[in-house]
């Protein structure tokens, strides 16, 4: 995930380098999950959803890198646990596809959706299935997320585990009646 920060001013006002160039550490600072200077940097006045050109929020950024100190930090701040980027990607997507589950329980704790479903219907259960990662379907099931849930083209969870070769998946969600 790489920042390209809208450089485009205001009609009539040039940009200021320097605060391009803030905005580029403070997503920086979101990739390495230094809770510390995501909180300074906020309680400056740099807005908790600060989001990207690709629409990535400072939340994303830490969810997707598995860093859940920075996360809570943001969300206990004002950020929006829900905040989607251009793609339709939640943090809590992120976080399954990327397998942190310290990071979803802390989404989870500050009010993100469970299902967490992109634009398609594809929830964060179902990538978790897709991808094998057992604990955190169990997570996301135990805070209400649905095994049922079918995405656009009609996908389950079950289907998904199923087209990517999750055994484990599989069997745990037949366990689960899904």
């Amino acid at each position: 995930m790489t920042d390209h920060v809208d450089t485009s001013p205001p009609p009539g006002q040039p940009i200021d380098p320097e605060l391009l160039e803030l905005a580029h550490q403070v997503f920086d600072l979101a990739r390495r999950g230094d809770a510390a200077m995501l909180a300074a940097v906020i309680e400056k006045g740099v807005p908790p959803n600060l989001r990207n050109d690709k629409g990535d929020s400072l939340v994303m950024l830490a969810s997707y890198h598995g860093h859940a100190d920075a996360v809570r930090t943001l969300l206990e701040l004002g950020a929006d646990p829900n905040l989607r980027n251009d793609n339709g990607q939640t943090p809590i997507a992120g976080a399954a596809f990327k397998g942190f589950d310290k990071v979803i329980e802390s989404l989870l704790a500050h009010g993100a959706d469970v299902e967490g479903a992109s634009p398609d219907g594809r929830t964060a259960l179902m990538i978790a299935a897709m991808f094998n990662r057992t604990a955190i379907m169990e997570l996301l099931i135990a805070h209400g997320a649905d095994p049922k849930a079918r995405d656009a083209n009609g996908v389950t969870a079950m289907d998904a585990a199923g087209r990517m070769g999750a055994g484990d998946a599989q069997a745990r969600l037949k366990e689960l009646g899904s």
